[in-house]
């Protein structure tokens, strides 16, 4: 079989899209795997690094402004689903996933044309523009969300690496406390805007660190590669408050941490979910909201807490965060409740339903002119309940 990945552009896309390409080849190793990508985006880094095979098509941006670029968007469109029609014939595509992006629409749409099965995944509870567009073509559509509106979609949570789905928290944290340079007992804050980290959380947390240290709690914080934190001078005995750019191995910050101060993207909001760490959710002040979705299932069942990015600061997290931290009845019935909104197969499950549009696909083999679907949302050859 050979799958293509599309997803670029940003972590939240390629991040599932590997793990779903890492559950396919130890399903069987023998199994085909192209990634699409544009020259902009994460993947051109990522991909080649995790093994897999990248194919570069044009990056085809949608003006959110009427300018004169909105008028060139219908001809970089088509050469951009030119290119990935292209590369669906060199690769002998079986079907193509799509993950959202910059790079799903082109796919989508050469998908389409090449009467490839396709598979959407959609991380964020709003979709996107180009997964809109892709669950109007087949049946095969993930969510990570129960409250994510798309066609067809069922909810399955975002495919994750395994170092996650494998984590036990239990049993790593002390090795993980260890290796992380922290104390082997004090309640653990891991404070983290993400990859590039974020100045609102950075302040906040810095400015708490007083407070923090008076109840002895001690930190984990990752700034960002690009931002620096100045920490005020510890009090003698002073609990740790580690402070660095970036965080290789997540899955260490997690087994070591009691609770979580950070963005509400999909993946974080999953990662967390799956190892049961609760957080307070910061969402990202701008977009179109989705952030605060993501971390709504995870609010609402009583695993984590919700701040706009403008009300944190010191004193909500002297508020609101060390009452949790100092409180372990309440930090276990928050990291149970969770747990309950995690899924830890969400890989598998896209497995299967991958494997079942593809063979849908093979056993189709019609034309356009011959498939009664073709041309219809439900997408060609697929029947009601497929993907289901």
């Amino acid at each position: 079989m050979q799958v293509v990945l599309a997803g670029g552009g940003t972590a939240g896309h390629i991040s599932p899209a590997l793990a779903l390409a890492d559950a396919l080849r130890r399903e069987d190793p023998g199994i085909g795997i192209t990634a699409l990508g544009t020259a902009r985006g994460l993947e051109v880094e990522l991909i080649p690094k995790h093994g897999y095979n990248l194919r570069l098509i044009p990056a085809v941006p949608l003006p959110r402004r009427l300018t004169a670029d909105l008028l060139r968007v219908p001809g970089r469109l088509r050469d951009a689903v030119d290119q990935a029609a292209g590369i669906l014939d060199d690769v002998k595509a079986d079907v193509v996933v799509g993950f959202g992006g910059y790079v799903a629409l082109p796919a989508y749409l050469a998908a389409r044309r090449r009467q490839v099965p396709i598979v959407v995944h959609e991380a964020n509870a709003r979709p996107g523009l180009a997964n809109r567009i892709g669950a109007r073509f087949t049946r095969f559509v993930a969510t990570s969300t129960p409250d994510t509106r798309l066609p067809h979609a069922r909810f399955v949570g975002i495919p994750l690496r395994s170092a996650i789905t494998n984590l036990d928290r239990g049993a790593t944290q002390a090795p993980a406390r260890a290796e992380l340079g922290l104390g082997p007992a004090a309640p653990t804050l891991l404070v983290s805007g993400g990859s590039q980290g974020a100045r609102r959380l950075n302040e906040a947390a810095v400015a708490a660190a007083p407070a923090l240290a008076a109840a002895g709690v001690q930190v984990l914080h990752a700034h960002g590669p690009a931002n620096t934190v100045t920490l005020p001078p510890p009090a003698t005995g002073a609990p740790t408050y580690r402070a660095v750019p970036y965080l290789e191995r997540m899955e260490l910050a997690y087994a070591a941490a009691d609770f979580m101060l950070c963005r509400a993207g999909a993946l974080t909001c999953a990662e967390l979910a799956a190892v049961g760490l609760p957080a307070a959710y910061v969402p990202l002040p701008i977009g179109n909201g989705e952030q605060r979705l993501n971390a709504e299932p995870i609010v609402r069942a009583g695993g984590g807490l919700v701040v706009d990015d403008a009300d944190l600061d010191a004193a909500w997290i002297s508020g609101h965060v060390i009452p949790v931290l100092t409180d372990p009845d309440r930090l276990a019935t928050m990291g149970a409740a969770a747990a309950s909104c995690g899924h830890r197969d969400a890989d598998q499950v896209l497995v299967r339903m991958v494997r079942k549009a593809a063979a849908r696909g093979a056993a189709r083999g019609s034309s356009p002119a011959s498939d009664p679907a073709a041309g219809s949302g439900a997408g060609p050859g697929l029947g009601p309940g497929d993907g289901q």
